[in-house]
């Protein structure tokens, strides 16, 4: 998925929300401008602003992505997920489930490449749990900024305002899980 099937997903929930442009704006806290360059696929939101959103929509991110199937296989196979990314992300966020809607969970399978990143802190209700696999990432809870190194893994209240990248110049890979599931 890109930036302009994204945007006519955003479109579509917020004309069925019978929104217009001005007040999803108002409630996400941006101008009607980048709403719109956002909805034409001109524009690639930070998750922040992605988070921001969603939430305004009654919506959760995965949502945006979601092609709408309901049936959850016990196995899930590498071809079968369902990615998250945008060009701004620079990182790929595969879903470990099909769909997270009625459980207590949402894992994912995340790379970061150089450069990648939240760009910007955002904050929602729940926990996170990581490991990083790969390489290494700098994360950023409450202000204090920490470096996740290879096999190591961090646990944070997700209330608290965060966010993170990879600063490094190699690939970093993370398992990610929110719980409960609101990306």
């Amino acid at each position: 998925m890109g930036e302009l099937e994204l945007g006519q997903r955003i479109k579509e929930k917020r004309l069925s929300r019978q929104l217009t442009l001005k007040q999803l704006a108002e409630m996400v806290g941006c101008s009607d401008a980048h709403i719109s360059q956002i909805e034409r696929g001109r524009a690639s939101p930070s998750i922040a602003t992605l988070k921001k959103i969603a939430a305004a929509l009654q919506s959760k991110i995965t949502d945006f992505f979601n092609d709408g199937e309901d049936d959850e296989p016990v196995v899930m196979t590498p071809e079968n997920r369902k990615t998250l990314t945008l060009s701004r992300w620079n990182a790929r966020i595969q879903s470990l489930v099909k769909n997270a809607k009625d459980k207590r969970m949402q894992p994912f399978f995340t790379t970061i490449q150089p450069g990648g990143g939240s760009h910007g802190s955002y904050q929602h209700v729940g926990e996170e749990f990581g490991i990083v696999l790969k390489g290494e990432m700098s994360l950023e809870v409450k202000g204090t900024k920490y470096t996740v190194h290879q096999f190591e893994s961090f646990y944070y209240d997700s209330n608290d305002p965060h966010s993170w990248s990879n600063d490094t110049d190699k690939e970093t890979v993370v398992i990610w899980v929110v719980s409960p599931p609101s990306f």
